[in-house]
């Protein structure tokens, strides 16, 4: 999945629910710089990978851990992982600058106050990417939601020039699988 949504060369990926250890091979895979952010540890610290290739729907990362990364072009600066929720699962915001804009990537349990938390990590101009769990959410001062999707990229202080549009099943289909639960959302910012 990774070669496939970076293959097109974007300038900024936004990832979440990752196994932990694809961590160290996301800049092989994709060819671009890497940030990651652990929100959950692997349950087994060796082994889980095979574990989980046992059946990925069933145990994806509860064997696996749970990671998001932004993937820039250019170098970014890492400004850090928050905490902005603890509802059974710990969840995340994690942040980069790259060329004046803040990169924000999240990944929440669909609780608006999480949301709250996620958008103020933003600057005058960032792009907030992530799975947000609620159904076209939105934030005040950023650009109109993806109607009927929980995933999201929003803009604030930057042209939209095209998007967010989510990528119907067939663009993310690979020998007769499909790659990803959720579909991919993109969006030309300029």
């Amino acid at each position: 999945m990774i070669e496939l949504v970076t293959q097109d060369r974007p300038d900024v990926v936004c990832l979440q629910e990752l196994p932990v250890w694809a961590l160290r091979h996301l800049e092989d895979w994709s060819g671009m710089h890497a940030s990651g952010a652990v929100a959950r540890r692997p349950l087994l610290p060796v082994g889980a990978q095979a574990v989980t290739a046992l059946h990925h729907g069933l145990l994806r990362s509860a064997v696996t851990g749970e990671a998001d990364a932004i993937l820039t072009r250019e170098p970014a600066r890492d400004l850090g992982v928050h905490v902005v929720g603890e509802s059974g699962l710990r969840r995340i915001a994690h942040a980069v600058e790259v060329e004046g804009v803040r990169v924000v990537n999240f990944h929440i349990d669909g609780d608006r106050a999480q949301l709250d938390r996620v958008v103020a990590l933003a600057r005058e101009q960032s792009i907030v990417a992530g799975d947000a769990n609620i159904v076209s959410a939105g934030a005040e001062g950023f650009s109109p939601p993806l109607a009927g999707s929980i995933d999201q990229i929003l803009v604030r202080g930057l042209a939209l020039r095209d998007g967010p549009s989510a990528w119907p099943v067939e663009r993310r289909v690979v020998d007769g699988r499909v790659l990803s639960d959720h579909a991919p959302v993109e969006a030309v910012v300029e």
